[in-house]
């Protein structure tokens, strides 16, 4: 089939749009694939259509082929189902809820568990029924707080999200690795490269949970891994716990001379000048830092919290977030230290802090800070530091938590070697739910024993339209949009240049042969249309394969251009066909 650019639905720009912070946003726009309706939301135009019904025909094969089925339900939902699981509450603002004109409470879904479990749980009973895997491909919708980045991080978005239903732990593991090679052939068909990562599960619950991370400058996901095979999000990573160390025989603690040093940095400087050690010089790591939070929690309720790390680590937002989730997590603000007027800002020690201490406050700790591990931190009293205080002898804490930035040259859990730190994008995330929502929602069956069993699941979700972002923030130049083949909205974009009546009666004949060879050809045939303007038009476009039909087809010639490497070959028109048809080796 072809289409005309004249009768195309489509006007590009040449000026980016004010709001556009990476570069897919803002080719997308300016090459009519995308429009703007509000924060965090767009409307797709033909072109925009064409490349995502690819990626889903690509999507619903690998689906396909291993052996789900797909299904499709409302964006519409009621609010019954996400109470009875707690998500109601604990996606918190996140969450689109409405009411109908009786008062009903309902959602726009940000994800579809409970109704996936439901719709089985209504339709099947027995083992002999399981295992099913189903899957759609629907829109979801997310009150971020900050949309940004056109398509990869919006309001509004196309996921696939599919779901497996087992009888046994066994058929989950086997449902699970199923989805996960689906998903390695998806990736690779499209071109994208690929991490795979230990990952949280986040407000998912359940155990295993992998994402798969596309390495980008512009990604919003931190992953670690090793030249051994590691690799995790920063949320996921675990800490290589020191040894204890035996309390017996360790020095008392000491309180320092009063000093002005309210920073880390002033303190390591000056137990360098004033306390020097046969250990060699002090320094951060040798220090407890102890950072007040401030907790919102899913009933409106304000908490103060603490948690001591190395004083040469800093606390990560993410980190902190999966630890207190689903709470929302806060620097504590002048107002809480009003409320607390034990804690000296700048000379905060762990004396005062947990739930059984004077405050109140409850205290978690970073695994390093292990019973018997010593530490300098603040006495709780302004300008007065204490050395020596010891861990499990004189602070406990009411449990352990890893909040603790993530650095480079950090040993990998596993033994694998230091990490490296790298930025990716999450274009795909794998789970092992278990049995958390079956459980709550009485999704059960009778086993061969005639005994019901809770049914266990697996949840499976691809990001449809933030991999065409991905794939436009990939595959670009300085010029526009280069599509791989695979995705690109037509196999061939055929320009016709010129006034002569020669150069768009051999176009014609040229796109015929084009549409009888079973290529889909855009067709520039806009006769008004200067030569620099079409060409530019094809740039931004992004058609991998463009033919140019100019002052040569009277001689019986036109121009192959290869968008990708700039390369432009003529050839003979009754080859051209032949050309763009020739399997690429």
């Amino acid at each position: 089939m072809s289409t005309r650019l004249s009768q195309l639905f489509v006007r590009t720009l040449r000026e980016d749009p004010s709001d556009a912070e990476v570069t897919s946003h803002r080719l997308l726009v300016r090459a009519g694939y995308i429009r703007r309706q509000a924060p965090g939301v767009f409307a797709w135009l033909p072109l925009g259509l064409r490349v995502k019904a690819k990626i889903e025909a690509i999507i619903r094969e690998e689906m396909a082929a291993a052996g789900a089925q797909e299904v499709h339900f409302p964006a519409l939902l009621p609010r019954e189902p996400y109470e009875a699981t707690g998500r109601w509450t604990e996606y918190g603002e996140g969450m689109f809820r409405l009411q109908d004109r009786k008062g009903a409470d309902y959602l726009l879904a940000p994800t579809h568990e409970e109704a996936f479990t439901l719709l089985v749980k209504d339709l099947y009973s027995s083992y002999k029924d399981l295992p099913l895997t189903l899957f759609q491909i629907q829109d979801k919708y997310r009150d971020e707080a900050r949309p940004r980045a056109g398509l990869l991080r919006g309001r509004e978005f196309t996921m696939k999200d599919a779901y497996s239903f087992d009888a046994s732990d066994a058929g989950l593991d086997a449902s699970y690795q199923l989805q996960r090679d689906a998903y390695e052939r998806i990736f690779a068909r499209l071109g994208l490269p690929y991490v795979i990562v230990k990952a949280d599960a986040g407000a998912m619950g359940g155990s295993k949970s992998e994402e798969f991370l596309h390495p980008m400058e512009a990604g919003e996901d931190t992953f670690v891994r090793s030249a051994g095979g590691y690799a995790a999000n920063v949320e996921a990573f675990t800490t290589v716990v020191p040894d204890e160390i035996p309390l017996d025989g360790l020095p008392e603690a000491t309180p320092l001379e009063p000093h002005d040093t309210p920073t880390i940095e002033t303190l390591v400087a000056y137990l360098n000048a004033s306390e020097p050690r046969d250990a060699g010089e002090w320094t951060g790591g040798d220090t407890l830092k102890n950072v007040i939070l401030a907790l919102r929690h899913l009933d409106g309720t304000r908490e103060v919290v603490a948690v001591g790390l190395p004083g040469d680590r800093d606390v990560d937002m993410k980190r902190l977030e999966v630890a207190f989730y689903p709470a929302e997590v806060e620097a504590a603000g002048e107002g809480d230290f009003a409320k607390n007027p034990l804690l000296v800002k700048g000379y905060i020690g762990p004396q005062i802090l947990g739930s059984e201490s004077e405050t109140g406050i409850r205290y978690y700790v970073d695994p390093r800070v292990v019973s018997g591990s010593s530490w300098v931190t603040g006495a709780n009293t302004q300008g007065v530091h204490v050395k020596g205080l010891v861990m499990g002898r004189d602070f406990t804490a009411d449990g352990v938590y890893e909040v603790a930035q993530v650095r480079e040259g950090d040993p990998a859990p596993d033994g694998s070697g230091p990490i490296e730190t790298a930025r990716g994008m999450e274009i795909g995330h794998v789970f092992q739910l278990g049995r958390k929502y079956a459980e709550i929602l009485g999704l059960k069956v009778l086993d061969e024993n005639g005994k019901q069993v809770t049914v266990t699941m697996g949840s499976y979700g691809i990001g449809v339209t933030r991999i065409l972002a991905v794939i436009a923030e990939s595959n670009n130049d300085e010029k526009g949009l280069v599509w791989p083949a695979n995705v690109a909205p037509f196999d061939v974009h055929v320009v016709a240049t010129g006034k002569d009546a020669v150069v768009y009666e051999v176009a014609e004949e040229l796109v015929s042969a084009l549409e009888g060879a079973r290529l889909d050809v855009l067709f520039d045939d806009r006769p008004k249309v200067s030569p620099g303007v079409k060409f530019g038009d094809a740039e931004l476009l992004g058609v991998p394969k463009i033919v140019i039909v100019g002052r040569s087809a009277a001689e019986g010639v036109v121009e192959l251009w290869d968008r990708a490497t700039g390369e432009r070959t003529p050839v003979p028109i009754a080859e051209a066909v032949a050309s763009l048809t020739a399997p690429v080796s």
